[in-house]
């Protein structure tokens, strides 16, 4: 978008006039800044909120470890660290010690982690589907990994459950695109792209598979499960994090980094997807190479989260409608700040879900949703349109 008052001199680029003087571009190039700009802050408030939220993690990370039956001092928290990782000698005794490094951080890790990847997945499902409902779990990746986990505590491996929940989630994936491809070949929907996945199929095929594979695993639940295997099978389900270790954190951390850092550095790409295939297209964008790569990337992101963690809704479908009431839809602000956000969201869920109830531990997955619900409610209510 570009304005030109009537003292500007030289040939007005092409596009309209709007009533209050404001010239609308109409090409793919002019639809991608209106798109992106017209409600996106500047670089430098984009860099504060960036700085501020990196800031409330790094915080809600030490001050999360503090808090459990056992009381710690921050002070306790970056003395334990800084022993283990070579700054300091041991102050803590220890059991003190252990609570803090072999039992707290390692789960507000893995929380801070699957936080900011699921955030970070729904914020890059939105812009790819363009469907504002989109979240992790859009593709069937919940029902699948879901699957995996219950055959193998069904059968008593509870050793092997990551592996079973991330390859439960990748079929699913690879069931939903080759619906989703199937049902474009048979509609013709190549289109001048060439972009036979569309928006509509991969949605559509991903509700098929979900409801398919939720079947399974409600089949599986009633033949098998027994009163020793049905609470870890709830408990699953339901999403928790209790039990996390170092494995954990080296799961999810590793794989935030080798798949959400490329997610983050998509932004322009899904910028692209704003104005449309054709005008993606015009952009210079391979729109059926991206489509699937991105799906890709945030299925095998999300697969790895949830072999950890469990299924936690509503994570990556609020939380990147929440920030981009304050970034716009712009993603280059959009993606990172969401990450931040669910990060911190989870980790501050995660220790509600473990002190609240106090000797019973809650799974998280049912504070996320009773706290996702209603504020995506509000959401809903504060926005015209989610799009």
């Amino acid at each position: 978008m570009t304005g030109r008052g009537a003292s500007d001199t030289g040939p007005a680029p092409a596009g309209r006039v709007a009533s209050d003087g404001v010239r609308i571009e109409t090409s793919p190039e002019g639809s991608l800044r209106s798109a992106v700009a017209t409600r996106s802050p500047g670089a430098a408030r984009t860099l504060l909120w960036g700085i501020g939220l990196a800031a409330l993690l790094l915080v809600s990370i030490v001050v999360a470890v503090t808090i459990g039956p056992a009381a710690l001092s921050p002070a306790d928290v970056l003395a334990s660290v800084a022993a283990h990782l070579g700054f300091g000698e041991a102050t803590l005794s220890p059991l003190r010690d252990g609570i803090v490094w072999q039992l707290r951080m390692p789960r507000v890790l893995t929380a801070a982690a699957v936080g900011a990847g699921l955030a970070l997945c729904g914020a890059v499902l939105q812009a790819v589907t363009r469907n504002p409902l989109a979240d992790p779990y859009l593709l069937g990746l919940s029902s699948g990994a879901s699957v995996g986990a219950v055959v193998v505590l069904v059968l008593g491996w509870s050793l092997v459950l990551p592996l079973a929940a991330f390859t439960g989630a990748i079929v699913a994936l690879l069931a939903t695109l080759g619906l989703a491809l199937g049902a474009g070949r048979a509609g013709g929907a190549a289109g001048a792209t060439g972009a036979r996945l569309s928006p509509t199929a991969t949605v559509l095929a991903g509700i098929a598979v979900s409801s398919v594979f939720g079947a399974i695993t409600s089949l599986v639940i009633f033949w098998s499960a027994t009163n020793d295997s049905y609470r870890e099978i709830l408990n699953w389900l339901l999403g928790s994090l209790s039990g996390t270790d170092w494995v954990s954190v080296a799961i999810v951390g590793g794989a935030f980094l080798v798949i959400g850092m490329p997610l983050l550095a998509s932004a322009r790409t899904l910028d692209a997807f704003a104005v449309g295939e054709s005008g993606a297209a015009a952009l210079g964008v391979n729109v059926a190479r991206s489509r699937v790569l991105l799906l890709g990337g945030t299925a095998l992101l999300t697969g790895a989260l949830v072999s950890v963690s469990g299924s936690i809704g509503f994570v990556g479908l609020v939380l990147p409608h929440a920030v981009r009431l304050v970034t716009g839809p712009g993603h280059r602000a959009l993606l990172p700040l969401s990450a931040l956000a669910g990060a911190i969201f989870l980790v501050w869920a995660d220790t509600g879900a473990r002190t609240l109830f106090d000797p019973r531990e809650l799974p998280v997955g049912i504070l996320t949703a009773l706290i996702g619900g209603p504020v995506f409610a509000w959401l809903l209510l504060r926005r015209r349109s989610l799009a």
